[in-house]
C-alpha cells in the first residue's frame, strides 16, 4: 500500500515536472481535442479556407498576447493592452482620413502604444505601483479616449498601407494566407529568439522569477522592466496595424474583451501568472485555441455571451492547472 502510494506520488510529480518544463504540450493537446470536437459538431469547421480565417481571427489576440507573455514573464499583466491598440487604429484612420501619408499614420499609432508602455512603465519602476492597477487606470482613460476620438463614429480605413496585412494571397495555389500571418510568424520568431538567445531575455525571465536575487546578481532589474513594457507597446501598436488589415474600419467598440482573450491565451499557453515560466510557442497555441474555441462554437450557433463565458472558465481553468503544477513542483 505504501510502496502504491509512493509511486502514485512520483507519476502527479513527474506529470507537473514535465508540464512546467514542456508548457507548451498542454495547449497544442487542448488544441488538437478542440479542431477534432468541432469538426465532428459541424460540416463545414474542418475546411481550408475556415481554418486560414481561424488563423487569422487569431492574429489580433494573438499579437496582443505576445506582448501581454512579456508582460507576465516579469510577473506583471496589462488589462489595457486591447484599449491601447484601439486608440491606435483610430489614430491611423483619423489621420489617413485627414489626408495624412499611411506611413506617418501607421507610425503615430505605434508611437502611442509605445508611449502608453512607457507610461506604465515608468509607473511601475519609479514609483512602485502595482502593475494591475496602473493597467486597470489606463485601461480606464484609453477606453473613455476611445470614444472622444471616434465622436460616436466608426472610422473606415481606405488608405492601402494600413489595409496591407490583409491582403490574401494563395499558398501552393489553394491554402489563403495573408501578410498578416506571415509578420506574425516573424513577430513570434523575433521574441522567441530575444527571450531564449539573448542576455535580455535571461534577464526577463530572472526578473520574473525573483526580482530581490536577479537585482543581487546585478541585474538592472528597472531596466529590464520599462524595457518589456515598451517592447509589448510596440507588439500592441502592430496589433492595431493588424485590426485594420483584418477590418479597414477603426471603431471604438471592437475589442472590449480583447484584454481577456490575450491573457487567456497567455495563460492557456503555459505561462505563469506569477512570472518567470512560459514559452512564445505556447502562447501561439494558447491565441490558436481561442480563436478556434470561438469559431466553432459561432458555426454551432452558439450565443455570444456563451462564448465569453466559455473563454472565462477557461481562463479559470489554466490558472487552477498552473497552480497544481507549481505546487507539485515544489512539494
Amino acid at each position: 500500500m505504501t510502496t502504491a502510494t509512493a509511486v502514485s506520488t512520483k507519476e502527479r510529480e513527474s506529470l507537473g515536472e514535465f508540464l512546467l518544463r514542456a508548457p507548451a504540450v498542454g495547449p497544442a493537446l487542448a488544441l488538437i481535442v478542440a479542431i477534432v470536437l468541432f469538426s465532428l459538431a459541424t460540416d463545414t469547421f474542418f475546411d481550408l479556407d475556415n481554418l486560414s480565417t481561424v488563423v487569422q481571427q487569431s492574429l489580433v489576440v494573438g499579437t496582443l498576447a505576445l506582448g501581454q507573455t512579456l508582460v507576465i514573464l516579469i510577473s506583471g499583466i496589462d488589462l489595457s493592452n486591447a484599449a491601447s491598440m484601439v486608440v491606435a487604429t483610430l489614430i491611423m484612420a483619423k489621420l489617413a482620413a485627414a489626408g495624412a501619408n499611411g506611413f506617418v499614420a501607421l507610425l503615430a499609432g505605434v508611437v502611442l502604444t509605445i508611449i502608453v508602455g512607457i507610461f506604465i512603465g515608468g509607473l511601475a519602476t519609479r514609483i512602485k505601483l502595482p502593475a494591475f492597477i496602473i493597467t486597470l487606470g489606463t485601461f480606464t482613460m484609453l477606453t473613455a479616449v476611445s470614444k472622444l476620438i471616434a465622436g460616436g463614429q466608426a472610422v473606415p480605413v481606405t488608405d492601402g498601407l494600413l489595409q496591407w496585412l490583409g491582403t490574401k494571397r494563395y499558398l501552393f495555389g489553394g491554402i489563403p494566407i495573408t501578410y498578416g500571418m506571415t509578420l506574425a510568424l516573424l513577430m513570434y520568431l523575433g521574441v522567441w529568439y530575444a527571450l531564449t538567445k539573448t542576455a535580455w531575455g535571461k534577464h526577463v525571465y530572472a526578473v520574473g522569477n525573483a526580482p530581490e536575487s536577479a537585482r543581487l546578481s546585478g541585474i538592472k532589474v528597472n531596466r529590464t522592466v520599462l524595457s518589456v513594457y515598451i517592447v509589448a507597446g510596440l507588439t500592441f501598436g502592430i496589433a492595431a496595424w493588424q485590426a485594420l488589415g483584418r477590418t479597414p474600419n477603426a471603431d471604438p467598440n471592437q475589442f472590449q474583451l480583447g484584454n481577456l482573450d490575450s491573457i487567456t491565451a497567455v495563460v492557456l499557453g503555459g505561462t505563469s501568472l506569477f512570472g518567470g515560466r512560459g514559452s512564445v510557442l505556447g502562447t501561439l497555441m494558447g491565441a490558436l485555441v481561442v480563436a478556434v474555441l470561438r469559431s466553432g462554437l459561432t458555426q454551432m450557433n452558439v450565443d455570444g455571451n456563451y462564448q465569453d463565458l466559455a473563454t472565462g472558465a477557461l481562463l479559470i481553468a489554466a490558472v487552477v492547472v498552473d497552480r497544481i503544477a507549481r505546487r507539485q513542483q515544489q512539494s
